[in-house]
């Protein structure tokens, strides 16, 4: 089994912020065997790091992510030695499959700052995050279809048509047809669209203004909006709602929330 590359993904604490940087620049952040393992173990340590509120997800130098890291593969890199060509491959899909549920599980919300070509594996870790804030330049690629294999990679098959409409997600998936920037914003893959340079800053600012709310809130939310996509029939949502609600009311930052709005000052929350 391949070891982490350390080197692979920057990490950097900002307060209650966690900004993780694929940091591959040569390689455009494609998606090494030692940069997935670093992946997937720094989800793992943010899974109960409560410290920690939002994740902001970026790429260093002119791309986020341009997927895959092909040029290993061909190579015959293999994430698992001694296997079959089938074998090693359904390994590898495994892998990224567990850092696509991992972006989803962390109780952290995900803020994707996207810039340059989002391709392949990194169109799906951009739909994997709760939120996309993308550069004017922003190319959005499901690349993947153009090289023979199917328009399901990393989620992308489920994630897509719930973010921008089946409609429009089939085209992608079956044409291999890029989007751009205006018309990722008119589809409502990204929320905000800036200028060049701007996306990483927007996203910290995004992570920050999540910061505000209670601890609580947040990751109660995300697991709300979680079952909310999976397909819950509204009865049964609702049903999750009432009991959610009903626990965040005997909470004491619910107390403190209700004080401070009668007092008009900010809330203090302290995660109690």
């Amino acid at each position: 089994m391949k070891p982490a590359d350390p080197t692979s993904i920057d990490v950097e604490r900002l307060g209650p912020v966690t900004v993780l940087t694929l940091d591959r620049p040569e390689r455009l952040n494609a998606l090494s065997h030692g940069l997935l393992r670093r992946f997937d173990e720094l989800l793992d340590e943010l899974m109960y790091d409560y410290d920690q509120r939002v994740v902001v997800l970026a790429g260093r130098g002119r791309a986020f992510c341009a997927g895959m890291d092909l040029k290993g593969q061909l190579a015959g890199d293999r994430w698992v030695d001694g296997t079959g060509q089938v074998q090693a491959t359904y390994a590898i899909q495994e892998v990224v499959a567990r850092v696509i549920t991992k972006l989803r599980d962390i109780p952290q919300p995900v803020v994707a700052a996207v810039h340059g070509v989002a391709a392949g594996g990194g169109l799906s870790l951009a739909c994997a995050s709760d939120v996309r804030v993308a550069e004017e330049d922003v190319r959005f690629s499901a690349a993947f279809v153009r090289l023979g294999v199917s328009g399901g990679d990393m989620g992308s098959s489920w994630f897509l048509p719930r973010i921008i409409g089946f409609e429009r997600a089939s085209e992608m998936l079956l044409t291999g047809r890029d989007l751009g920037g205006e018309e990722a914003l008119a589809a409502g893959l990204v929320s905000r669209l800036v200028g060049a340079g701007e996306a990483r800053g927007t996203a910290i600012a995004v992570a920050e203004e999540m910061c505000r709310v209670a601890p609580f809130t947040t990751r109660m939310t995300k697991s709300l909006l979680n079952l909310s996509r999976d397909g819950l029939a509204l009865r049964q949502h609702l049903e999750v709602e009432n009991r959610t609600q009903v626990m965040m009311t005997a909470t004491d930052d619910f107390a403190e929330g209700g004080r401070a709005f009668a007092e008009r000052r900010p809330a203090v929350f302290r995660d109690h």
